[in-house]
């Protein structure tokens, strides 16, 4: 009888698949030191940009690149656009005059029609 019963496997613990014949992408190691002077190692692959800082997953500190020699690498300030409002975009259209007038006649305006609705109509 036993050499009739079947074999199983247990699930979810064993793969089926083995790394015969797989080649792994090329990568690179990226070493980052926080202001505590905390080492951390970050693995990017070898053609993505590393950035200057990374955020370490033990201390949740900031860590600065490092160079090979494990001097601090200096990264150019990259000038960000400040976002503009949409009273920033109204102002870049007409002046402050302009806009108090427009207010004022879109109040009489909106007053006057209040004023002809009847009451209880």
């Amino acid at each position: 009888m036993a050499d009739r019963s079947l074999r199983g496997m247990r699930l979810g613990t064993q793969s089926l698949q083995s790394e015969v014949g797989v080649e792994f992408s090329p990568r690179k190691k990226s070493t980052y030191r926080t202001a505590g002077g905390e080492t951390f190692d970050v693995v990017f692959a070898a053609d993505a940009e590393v950035p200057g800082v990374w955020e370490s997953a033990k201390s949740g500190q900031e860590g600065v690149l490092l160079d090979s020699d494990g001097v601090a690498v200096e990264s150019e300030e990259v000038e960000t656009k400040i976002p503009r409002s949409h009273w920033d975009m109204l102002l870049e259209r007409r002046t402050r005059a302009e806009l108090e007038e427009l207010l004022q006649e879109r109040l009489d305006f909106l007053r006057a029609r209040r004023g002809q609705q009847k009451i209880g109509a």
